[in-house]
């Protein structure tokens, strides 16, 4: 199972320290901190987040920040995850991923994804259009186009099909992905449902497998990455701790229509919570892995076991980043070990 390599998504949450929300030029240096450490344990690839007009989230433009934390490291693959396409022009996404793969060649990775701003003036300020989804995989072909210089005129750099494409998905654009020849980023329920099937498999991924095209001149090969919320610390208790920082933002962005700055988890008092907020709490931690080393590797071997992936890709953030770089040792420790 160790041979199944692990990976990184850092949202770049912002949190509330002594009652101030931590500064995004502190955050990003402790997401720089994290990657330098991810590079040293062994882990494959650190991806940066897109989240536009979020007060808990700093990530918003990731191809600049994974220039920065490729300078910043020597090896590791570093990506997107994902470039959300309809805020951008595709000509413009390529000729971004041109520059990158020019000033670090071999090490970025493109993971695509289809999600709108999260509020109407969000929207409004990405000038977005109401059926802009629906022009995803036209925008999706396009910036193929530019990227392999099949396109109706040649974006400069030239990315020359030299950067992996993944797809984000839920597993409704999984088709599509097999269609067109890329990778796929498995996430939310097509994953999670694996902690809970008993000897299933995930039908979707069998199917993307099975429709494959590889893709000419890109010559990608069929990859699953499924990602999910990770984090381990001595206890099961003490891992809870960590990941209810980002749970509960989650659950109070479903009640305000906000997702706030993470709070530390010793401060989150269930007393004053409604049932619902409760119930929720609760829905979200189950689809959620978290424990000591060998809980986690246990869980992620049944997640494994569902998706039949390439790779896993840990996601979550946890209120405290002294904390954060622990459970990314105790996971990658208790990986190699197995």
């Amino acid at each position: 199972m160790s041979s199944v390599p692990l990976s990184i998504l850092d949202r770049a949450n912002t949190r509330v320290q002594h009652d101030q929300t931590v500064g995004a030029p502190q955050i990003f240096a402790e997401v720089t901190s994290r990657a330098r450490h991810a590079e040293q344990l062994g882990y494959h690839r650190f991806w940066v987040a897109q989240h536009h007009s979020v007060p808990g989230i700093a990530g918003s433009a990731p191809t600049v920040l994974l220039a920065h934390l490729a300078e910043a490291t020597s090896h590791i693959r570093v990506g997107t995850g994902g470039i959300m396409v309809p805020s951008h022009q595709p000509f413009i996404i390529a000729e971004q991923l041109g520059t990158l793969q020019a000033l670090y060649p071999n090490r970025v990775d493109a993971g695509l994804g289809a999600s709108v701003g999260f509020t109407k003036p969000a929207r409004a300020a990405l000038r977005q259009q109401a059926d802009a989804k629906e022009h995803f995989a036209d925008d999706v072909d396009e910036l193929l186009g530019y990227l392999d210089t099949t396109g109706a005129i040649t974006a400069y750099p030239q990315d020359r099909s030299q950067t992996p494409i993944y797809l984000l998905t839920g597993g409704g654009s999984a088709q599509f992905a097999a269609s067109r020849g890329i990778g796929l980023v498995l996430g939310g329920p097509a994953v999670s449902r694996g902690l809970r099937a008993s000897g299933e498999i995930n039908q979707t991924v069998v199917d993307y497998r099975e429709a494959f095209v590889q893709a000419t001149p890109r010559g990608q090969q069929p990859h699953v990455i499924a990602s999910i919320n990770v984090a381990v610390a001595d206890s099961r208790e003490a891992a809870r701790q960590l990941v209810l920082s980002e749970v509960w933002a989650l659950t109070r962005s479903r009640s305000i229509g906000v997702f706030e700055p993470l709070e530390d988890p010793a401060a989150i008092s269930a007393e004053h919570d409604s049932a619902q907020q409760r119930q929720r709490v609760e829905r979200a931690l189950a689809s959620t892995i978290y424990g000591t080393p060998e809980d986690v590797v246990a869980q992620l071997a049944l997640v494994l076991r569902y998706t039949l992936a390439d790779e896993i890709m840990v996601t979550g953030n946890i209120w405290d980043p002294e904390a954060q770089q622990t459970s990314d040792r105790l996971l990658i420790e208790a990986w190699q070990q197995r």
